[in-house]
C-alpha cells in the first residue's frame, strides 16, 4: 500500500465527472441520484446505484505509456436495472426501486459477483463476459430471418449481468424493509448480514427519548437465520433502532453494530446463535454542558467501518467522526470533527430535515487517512498520522483535466478572509453523502446527487 499516502499531504486531482449537466437536481427528486458508491476488492470495478433501481459499473481503463496523465481512467462497463418499484399489499405500502448498498464479494474466477439492496430485496448478480460469436438472436434479421454467419461483421451486444439470486423478507408477513448489507468474510457467497428497519415509524418531530428516524431493528443473517433482536413486543416501547452493521473483516465470528442512541456493540456468534447480549459495548459518555433538544438526532451513527486491519473502528454520526480501537470501549481514541461550524446552525436543519442526513465515511488502503462527506459538495479528508485535514470541493467549476483542488475554508463567524467562504453561504442542497476509496492507490469517488467525481493524487 505504499502508494496511498497522507491525504493531507496528497495533491488530489479531477480526474473525471460521470452524470448530466444539472445543478437544479435537489436529492429525491429524480431517479438519476445516486445513492450508493462501491469499488471491487481489486479497484478494477467501480460500481454505483442510483433511486431509480439502476446499477453502473465502471471499469478501469489500463494505463497507456503514450498517455501517461491518463491514469486509469474508467469507462461505463455495464448498466442494468436491478429493482423494480413494488407494492406490499399486505401493508399496503409502496416499496421504492432505490438502490441502498451494493457490496462486491471477493473475486475467485473470471467473473465477478455483486449484491445489491432496495427496502426489500437483495439481490447477488454475477457479472462475466462472453465470447463474442454469432449466437442467438445475432443469427436472425429483425423479422425473423436467419442471416449468413459468414456475413456477419457486427455483433450485438449480450447483456453482461445475469441476476444468480434473490432474497426476500418472510420472517413478518411480508417482510421488513432492508436498508443495507455487508459481506461475511471466508464464507459462501450468500451468506450476508442485512439490516431491516421498520418504515413505519415517523421520521420527524419526535419526543426526545423515541427514535428520531427509521432504522432498523433486526438484522439478519440470510437466507434464513436472524442473529439480533431488538424489536420489543409493544411498537410503542421502542426507544432504538439499529442504524448500521458490518462483519469484522478477518473474524467471521465477529461483527458490530450501531444505533440511534449513539452507541456500538461488537457481537461473538460463537457465544450464542441469538446474539442480543453484546460481548463489547462501546459509549462515550455525553458532556452534560453540550446536551441540548438536539443532542439525541446528532449522535445517532450513520456508518460504521472496520479498518482493513481489523483493529480498529470508524464511525459517523452528524457532526463527527470517531475512531475506536476494539480494545477500548469507554471512548474512541481519536475524534475529527466534520463540519462544527454547523453546531450554531442546529435549529434550521431541523427545519429542512437536513439533520437527519445519513452520511457515510471510508478508510484509505492502509488505515492512514478518513474521508467523509458535508455539505456545500465539500468532503473532509482526515490524516490520522499528522492529525491535520482538509477540506476539498466537488464542483463542474474546478473540473478541468489534471487540475489540482484548492483548500476550502469555511468562516463561522467574525471577519471573513478572501479564500473563505461563509456559513451562511453553503449550500445544503448539495451534499456529499456516499463516498469510496480505491483499495490500493490513491483514487477517490465522491457522489453529489447525480454526479459521480472520480479524483487522483498528482502523478510525478
Amino acid at each position: 500500500m505504499a502508494g496511498v499516502g497522507a491525504g493531507s499531504d496528497v495533491q488530489w486531482c479531477f480526474s473525471q465527472v460521470k452524470g448530466a449537466i444539472d445543478d437544479e437536481v435537489a436529492e429525491g427528486e429524480t431517479a438519476d441520484v445516486i445513492s450508493t458508491v462501491e469499488f471491487s476488492h481489486s479497484g478494477e470495478l467501480l460500481a454505483t446505484g442510483d433511486k431509480g433501481g439502476r446499477v453502473v459499473i465502471f471499469q478501469q481503463v489500463p494505463e497507456s505509456k503514450s498517455q501517461p496523465h491518463c491514469r486509469g481512467e474508467y469507462t461505463v462497463y455495464s448498466t442494468f436495472q436491478s429493482h423494480e418499484p413494488e407494492f406490499d399489499y399486505l401493508k399496503s405500502l409502496e416499496i421504492e426501486e432505490k438502490i441502498n448498498k451494493i457490496r462486491w464479494l471477493p473475486q475467485k474466477n473470471a467473473a465477478h459477483f455483486l449484491l445489491s439492496t432496495n427496502d426489500k430485496t437483495i439481490k447477488l448478480w454475477k457479472i462475466s463476459e462472453r465470447d463474442k460469436q454469432p449466437e442467438g438472436y445475432n443469427l436472425k434479421e429483425e423479422d425473423g430471418r436467419f442471416r449468413d454467419p459468414s456475413a456477419i461483421t457486427t455483433l450485438r451486444p449480450l447483456p453482461l449481468a445475469a441476476g444468480a439470486r434473490v432474497y426476500t423478507h418472510g420472517s413478518d408477513g411480508g417482510g421488513q424493509p432492508t436498508e443495507g448489507f455487508c459481506q461475511r468474510p471466508h464464507l459462501p457467497r450468500q451468506l450476508h448480514l442485512s439490516q431491516q428497519r421498520l418504515r413505519d415509524l415517523p421520521v420527524h418531530r419526535r419526543p426526545a427519548h423515541q427514535p428520531v428516524a427509521p432504522g432498523d431493528h433486526r438484522p439478519q443473517l440470510h437466507p434464513l437465520l436472524d442473529i439480533v433482536d431488538i424489536k420489543p413486543a409493544n411498537m410503542e416501547e421502542l426507544t432504538e433502532v439499529i442504524t448500521a452493521a458490518e462483519f469484522h473483516p478477518n473474524h467471521c465470528n465477529t461483527f458490530v453494530y450501531s444505533s440511534s442512541k449513539g452507541t456500538i456493540r461488537l457481537c461473538d456468534m460463537r457465544a450464542s446463535a441469538l446474539c442480543d447480549k453484546h460481548s463489547k459495548l462501546f459509549e462515550e459518555p455525553e458532556d452534560p454542558s453540550n446536551r441540548s433538544f438536539f443532542s439525541e438526532i446528532i449522535s445517532s451513527i450513520s456508518d460504521v467501518k472496520f479498518s482493513h486491519s481489523g483493529r480498529h473502528l470508524m464511525t459517523r454520526d452528524y457532526l463527527s467522526v470517531k475512531i475506536w480501537d476494539l480494545n477500548m470501549e469507554n471512548r474512541p481514541v481519536e475524534t475529527y470533527q466534520v463540519h462544527e461550524y454547523l453546531r450554531s446552525k442546529l435549529c434550521s436543519l431541523y427545519e429542512n430535515d437536513c439533520i437527519f442526513d445519513k452520511f457515510e465515511c471510508c478508510w484509505n488502503g492502509n488505515d492512514s487517512v478518513v474521508m467523509t462527506g458535508s455539505y456545500n459538495n465539500f468532503f473532509r479528508m482526515l490524516d490520522r498520522g499528522q492529525r491535520r485535514d482538509v477540506t476539498l470541493e466537488a464542483s463542474r467549476e474546478s473540473s478541468r483535466p489534471r487540475s489540482v483542488l484548492k483548500p476550502r475554508k469555511v468562516c463561522a463567524g467574525g471577519k471573513r478572509k478572501k479564500d473563505e467562504i461563509s456559513v451562511d453561504s453553503l449550500d445544503f442542497n448539495k451534499k456529499i453523502l456516499h463516498t469510496a476509496w480505491h483499495p490500493q492507490d490513491n483514487i477517490i469517488a465522491v457522489a453529489t446527487t447525480n454526479n459521480l467525481y472520480i479524483f487522483q493524487d498528482k502523478p510525478n
